[in-house]
C-alpha cells in the first residue's frame, strides 16, 4: 500500500515539474522582462503614447478587430435563408393487401433553413424521403408524424404538414361487370362508324373500403379514339385502356380495379347511303302568286352515319323560306345533318325558284280516308253520303294545276283518342306536288264509331 501511494506521489511530482519547467517558468521569465523593459523606458513608452498619430493607429486597429469579432458573430445568426422543396412525395409503410388509408397527402412541402452555402449544397445533394410508418396500425383513426431523411446536419428540415391524421379500413373486394365508354368521339372521322366494341373480360375486381364499394355504380373501360393508330373501316385492337369506377352522378370513386387494364377490339365501318334532294318550301307566296318550279344544282347526296339511321331516311329534305316572295330567287343552303347522320358528301347547294301568277281549280268526290283508329277494336262510318267525300280547292301555277288530276290528293280525318260514338271530325288535305297548296272546300264531317264484336 505505500509503495502504491509513493508511486502515485512520484507521478503528480512530475506532472508539477513537467508544467513548472515548460509554463510557469516561462511565463514568469517573459512578465519580469516586460515589467524591467517597461521601468527602463518608461518616458519613452509614454512618450510614444502621447503622441496624436499612436493614437489614432492604436483606435483604428481596435476598431477592425471589434468590427471583425462583431461580423463573424452576426454571421452565424443574420446570414440565416430559407428556401421551399414543393410537392415531395410521401411513402407510407403499411400492408397495402389488407387495408385502405385515407387522408394521407400525396406530397408535402419542405422548408431548408442554414446558410447560403449549405443550403446550395443540400439543393444539390439527392432529395431525401418522405416517409410514414402505419405498420401495426389497426383500422380506425390515427394521427401520425411525417418524417424526412436530412442530408445535411447544418440545416434545419421542417416538413409542411408534420403531422396528419389519417383512416385506415379494412380492404374489401367485389366483382362488377365492365362496360365501356368512347371518349373524344367526335374526333372520329365522319364518314366513319363504331359500331361494336368487344372487351377481352366481362367482369373485373373492385377493391376499397366497404362504404366506397357502395358508391361504385358502374365500371367502365374507356375507349379513346385519340388513340386509334389508324382512322379506316376495319378492326382495331387497343391494348391498356383504363378503367374507371363511377358513382350515380357519373362521379369517379376511388377504389383500386384489378386489372388496371384491359385489351379492346374496335370494330369500324362506313355505312353510306344515297337520297335524292327533297326541297319543301316554308311560308306563303305573295298575293297572287305561285311556285312554277323548284330545282337545285345536285339531284341526291350520299350520306353517312349508323345503319339504324340510315334505314330511316328516304331522302334529305332542304327547306327554304318562301314568305312573301313575289318574283324568282336563288338560294345559296347548308345542308343540315338528320340525326343520326354523321356526313353529307356536299355541304351546300343552290335552289333556284320560278315563280307564277296563280290559280285555283277544284277537284270533286275526293274520297276521306281514316288514320290513328285502332281497327283491331272499332269500325268507322260516314253518317252520309256527303261526309265520305270531299271537294278539294288546289292553288299554283296553272301549268301545274292542268296537268295532275285527283290521285296525287290526299283527304282524311285523324281519329285518335276517340271512342265509340257520332263525332264532327276536321277534315285535312295534302298532296304529292309542294308547289301547290290544298284546302277542303268542307271543313268538317261527321263519323260514327263502333265496338267491334
Amino acid at each position: 500500500m505505500k509503495k502504491i501511494i509513493k508511486s502515485i506521489g512520484k507521478f503528480f511530482h512530475h506532472i508539477g515539474s513537467f508544467f513548472d519547467k515548460w509554463l510557469i517558468t516561462p511565463i514568469t521569465k517573459l512578465i519580469l522582462k516586460i515589467t524591467d523593459f517597461s521601468k527602463n523606458n518608461s518616458k519613452g513608452l509614454e512618450k510614444l503614447i502621447g503622441k496624436k498619430q499612436t493614437l489614432i493607429v492604436i483606435s483604428l486597429i481596435l476598431a477592425l478587430a471589434v468590427f471583425f469579432i462583431v461580423d463573424s458573430e452576426g454571421n452565424t445568426t443574420i446570414d440565416q435563408y430559407a428556401e421551399i422543396l414543393y410537392n415531395q412525395p410521401v411513402n407510407a409503410t403499411y400492408n397495402e393487401e389488407a387495408y385502405v388509408v385515407e387522408g394521407l397527402p400525396d406530397d408535402v412541402d419542405i422548408t431548408l433553413i442554414g446558410q447560403k452555402r449549405h443550403i446550395f449544397l443540400a439543393k444539390q445533394s439527392p432529395s431525401g424521403e418522405v416517409t410514414v410508418d402505419l405498420t401495426g396500425l389497426k383500422p380506425g383513426q390515427h394521427k401520425v408524424t411525417l418524417k424526412y431523411t436530412q442530408q445535411l446536419s447544418s440545416i434545419d428540415y421542417r416538413i409542411d404538414p408534420s403531422t396528419i391524421t389519417v383512416t385506415i379500413y379494412d380492404k374489401v373486394s367485389e366483382t362488377r361487370s365492365l362496360t365501356y365508354d368512347i371518349l373524344h368521339q367526335d374526333n372520329l372521322d365522319t364518314k366513319l362508324n363504331i359500331d361494336n366494341v368487344e372487351l377481352d373480360r366481362s367482369e373485373v375486381i373492385v377493391k376499397g373500403a366497404e362504404y366506397k364499394l357502395k358508391e361504385v355504380a358502374t365500371v367502365k373501360a374507356l375507349v379513346d379514339v385519340d388513340n386509334f393508330s389508324v382512322q379506316e373501316a376495319g378492326e382495331l385492337t387497343l391494348d391498356d385502356v383504363p378503367l374507371v369506377a363511377y358513382d350515380t352522378n357519373g362521379k369517379i370513386v376511388d377504389v383500386e380495379i384489378v386489372p388496371k387494364n384491359v385489351t379492346a377490339k374496335v370494330t369500324i365501318s362506313s355505312p353510306s347511303k344515297e337520297v335524292p334532294i327533297e326541297i319543301v318550301p316554308d311560308g306563303d307566296l305573295a298575293f297572287g302568286k305561285a311556285i312554277k318550279s323548284l330545282s337545285s344544282n345536285i339531284d341526291s347526296v350520299t350520306i353517312y352515319g349508323s345503319k339504324d339511321a340510315l334505314n330511316k331516311i328516304d331522302s334529305l329534305k332542304v327547306n327554304i323560306d318562301v314568305a312573301g316572295l313575289d318574283k324568282d330567287k336563288q338560294y345559296n343552303v347548308t345542308l343540315k345533318r338528320p340525326n343520326g347522320v354523321t356526313e353529307i358528301s356536299e355541304k351546300t347547294i343552290t335552289v333556284n325558284v320560278v315563280v307564277d301568277d296563280s290559280t285555283t281549280k277544284e277537284f270533286e268526290n275526293v274520297s276521306i280516308a281514316t288514320e290513328n283508329l285502332d281497327t283491331s277494336k272499332y269500325s268507322v262510318q260516314a253518317l252520309s253520303e256527303t261526309d265520305s267525300k270531299v271537294t278539294v280547292i288546289v292553288t299554283g301555277s296553272k301549268s301545274i294545276i292542268d296537268s295532275i288530276d285527283s290521285s296525287i290528293i290526299y283527304a282524311y280525318v285523324d281519329l285518335e283518342g276517340l271512342g265509340v260514338g257520332e263525332h264532327e271530325v276536321e277534315v285535312k288535305v295534302k298532296g304529292d306536288d309542294v308547289k301547290l297548296s290544298y284546302a277542303p272546300k268542307t271543313k268538317k264531317v261527321k263519323v260514327k264509331i263502333t265496338a267491334n264484336n
